[in-house]
């Protein structure tokens, strides 16, 4: 069995790989060194943001990396507060500047904010830039099976993925159907329920079983889903752990077992209908 991240194919034939690191909440004066460390556990997806602060951070990091650029999949995101034609290319520039790079691989609108009724404004930017071939892909995070129909209806043009809250206590099946009926690929953060579910007993008798962390379980079972998945740490030796998922497998039975813990009302971050916080209080 491998032991290295399988790619994912998306509808625009573009791919990536399934497993990749992320760095929200890393310090700004960490991030350099946390992108080269990952890099050199076998990550060549890095997540970041405008609104997690670290952008010039990442490049720099990719810049010390031995690993080519050409080699990596790099995702950065577009914040609330820039929705609509003119902000959202303003803001995908300003990303650019600090990340220094030529072109980025996935370009996400962050959150729908759906009152504010400008996240169409920017999805058609975000097609013009993916035409101008500044980025490769383009994509969606936390929006609803009714907000990708909006994309749909209005432009023909739906998100290779969607970036979705996803773990075992929180399973989002309606979303995960919409995808697979439309080719949108599933991503997760907050893969591992952010600390929720350590102490868990069904979580925690598959991992004995297995010989293997009650966190590697969860990647796991995302893996086998079909999702790609997002995971973040600081730690090296944890980055090497949560890379080492893909030499073993669940079993139906465990499979089936996760699955039982799924809670309709298990969303620990926001609601994507209702998100306006404020940057000190944004989960993702």
């Amino acid at each position: 069995m491998s032991t290295t991240p399988p790619t994912i194919t998306f509808h625009d034939d573009n791919r990536a790989p399934q497993l990749g690191m992320g760095v929200w909440q890393v310090p700004v004066e960490q991030t350099a060194d946390v992108v080269c460390s990952g890099i050199d556990a076998g990550y060549r997806l890095i997540d970041t943001a405008a609104i997690y602060g670290n952008e010039a951070e990442v490049g720099q990091g990719i810049r010390q990396s031995t690993v080519p650029r050409e080699e990596l999949f790099v995702t950065t995101k577009l914040w609330n507060d820039m929705h609509g034609h003119e902000n959202t290319r303003a803001a995908f520039e300003e990303s650019m500047d600090k990340l220094q790079l030529d072109y980025v691989d996935l370009y996400l609108i962050h959150w729908p904010v759906p009152k504010n009724r400008q996240y169409m404004q920017s999805w058609e930017t975000l097609i013009n830039l993916r035409n101008e071939g500044r980025v490769k892909s383009i994509g969606v995070c936390n929006f609803l099976p009714q907000h990708l129909q909006t994309l749909l209806d209005k432009t023909g043009v739906l998100p290779v993925l969607n970036q979705i809250e996803l773990h075992p206590g929180f399973q989002q099946a309606e979303s995960r159907h919409y995808h697979i009926d439309h080719a949108i690929q599933t991503q997760a953060w907050s893969p591992l329920g952010l600390g929720t579910l350590w102490d868990n007993p069904v979580l925690n008798k598959i991992a004995k079983e297995h010989g293997r962390s009650v966190a590697q379980i969860m990647l796991r079972w995302q893996i086998q889903l079909g999702n790609m998945v997002i995971t973040k740490s600081n730690s090296a030796q944890r980055q090497r752990d949560n890379m080492d998922i893909f030499s073993f497998e669940l079993s139906e039975q465990d499979m089936a077992a996760i699955a039982s813990l799924d809670q309709p009302e298990g969303r620990l971050g926001p609601d994507p209908e209702l998100f306006r916080l404020p940057k000190s209080t944004v989960q993702d």
